[in-house]
């Protein structure tokens, strides 16, 4: 059951037994993001796969402040009273999991357990944060110049990708053509920056699995900190990169499955 409401952000309704599973993409993704993940996990869940602002089917709002990692929050809320449930799981791919992450800090009786991947946006430390604050700036005013050209060139646009599946490849950059370089812009500007949870980790009260992929290297500190200052953590590491739910999709749809049968009557 997908919505097409020109004010909150697309979102598709998948068939699955158990708790409803909601599933945020990172920049530049879109809902094929987990495309080889949604068979298995709708063995256990109700997947409900959100897309960002300007990414895919969502509108592109003019407003900064929907943008701002609270407002998905609120807007996450909403779509969970809105399937009549108390509870339910969230699961986040890099930017998306900054975001789930702060949902399941600041709405933690409302999550029976979450699943987040590789995220250097959301574990991000001082010095990340204003590198990477100034060249998102950047990226935006590169984007506003020159339209999707400029998005095209971004390191992380599935463009680039080499080590995917030539299918969910494919998938992520037909959705590409829908991406509105407004949107990107603005994510870049509002969303990216404002992000990073770092500092609240000690908070968490939940259940959470992180699907940890070891060939990107540049996530090793973030890994070795969140495991030491996070309470309620696993992680089971696989030999993928950064799209670890993609790259080695077996090994992140048996982990995640074991970890949703084990907390899903929490």
């Amino acid at each position: 059951m997908p919505t097409h409401a020109l004010h909150e952000p697309h979102y598709d309704i998948h068939d699955g037994t158990g708790p409803y599973l909601l599933m945020v993409h990172g920049f530049l993704s879109s809902r094929a993001q987990w495309q080889l993940n949604l068979a298995a996990l709708s063995q256990v869940a109700r997947p409900v796969v959100v897309e960002l602002w300007g990414h895919g089917r969502s509108p592109s709002p003019d407003d900064p402040k929907r943008y701002h990692p609270d407002a998905y929050v609120d807007f996450f809320d909403a779509l969970r009273q809105r399937l009549g449930v108390e509870q339910w799981m969230v699961c986040g791919q890099s930017l998306g999991a900054a975001l789930t992450l702060r949902y399941a800090f600041t709405h933690p009786s409302r999550v029976l357990a979450h699943v987040f991947t590789n995220s250097s946006a959301g574990l991000a430390d001082a010095a990340w944060l204003a590198t990477r604050r100034q060249s998102a700036w950047e990226q935006a005013d590169a984007i506003d110049q020159e339209g999707r050209a400029a998005v095209e060139r971004i390191p992380v646009h599935p463009r680039h990708a080499k080590r995917l599946p030539a299918e969910v490849h494919q998938a992520l950059l037909a959705d590409t053509a829908l991406h509105t370089p407004e949107g990107i812009a603005r994510t870049l500007r509002y969303t990216t920056p404002e992000s990073p949870v770092r500092h609240r980790v000690g908070e968490n009260r939940v259940p959470t699995l992180l699907v940890c992929g070891e060939r990107e290297r540049r996530f090793t500190d973030k890994r070795k900190f969140v495991e030491g200052a996070m309470p309620h953590l696993e992680v089971v590491g696989t030999p993928g990169g950064h799209a670890v739910n993609i790259e080695t999709a077996d090994e992140f749809n048996a982990a995640v499955v074991a970890f949703i049968q084990r907390h899903a009557q929490r």
